[in-house]
C-alpha cells in the first residue's frame, strides 16, 4: 500500500475531498471539511494518521506494534499513525481508513451528511 493508492481509494468515499493545507508534499483526505487522513513521510517511509475509536485504536497498536503508532502530532487516544511498509495487510489499512471517514462523517451536521447518504 502507498499513498497513492490509499488517497484514490479514500476519494471514492462520498463527499471525500483532497487538500494540502499543511505542505505541498502532505496531502490530507476530508469529509463535509473535516480531516480524516493525513499522509505523510520520513525518508522513504510513508505513512498515515487514521482516526479510530480508542479501543481499536489500542489494539491496533498491539497487533502491529511497529507499524501502528500512536497518531503522529494528533490526539494519541483517537489517532493512529500507520506505517505503509507492508507489514500491515493493505484489507487492514482501507477498513481503517474506512472507519476513520465513518467517525469524521458520524460527526457531520446532519444537514451535510444527508447531501451524501
Amino acid at each position: 500500500m502507498n499513498h497513492e493508492t490509499l488517497i484514490a481509494y479514500g476519494l471514492k468515499l462520498p463527499g471525500s475531498s483532497l487538500k494540502y493545507p499543511f505542505e505541498p508534499d502532505l496531502p490530507v483526505l476530508y469529509v463535509g471539511g473535516k480531516m480524516f487522513a493525513l499522509f505523510g513521510s520520513n525518508g522513504a517511509r510513508q505513512s498515515v494518521n487514521l482516526k479510530a475509536d480508542p479501543e481499536e485504536a489500542w489494539l491496533m497498536r498491539q497487533q502491529y506494534p511497529e507499524s501502528v503508532l500512536p497518531g503522529y502530532h494528533m490526539n494519541k487516544r483517537h489517532w493512529n499513525t500507520v506505517v505503509l511498509d507492508g507489514t500491515v495487510p493493505d484489507e487492514e489499512v482501507t477498513e481503517m481508513l474506512d472507519q476513520s471517514y465513518r467517525l469524521v462523517f458520524g460527526k457531520l451536521p446532519k444537514r451535510i451528511r444527508q447531501e451524501w447518504e
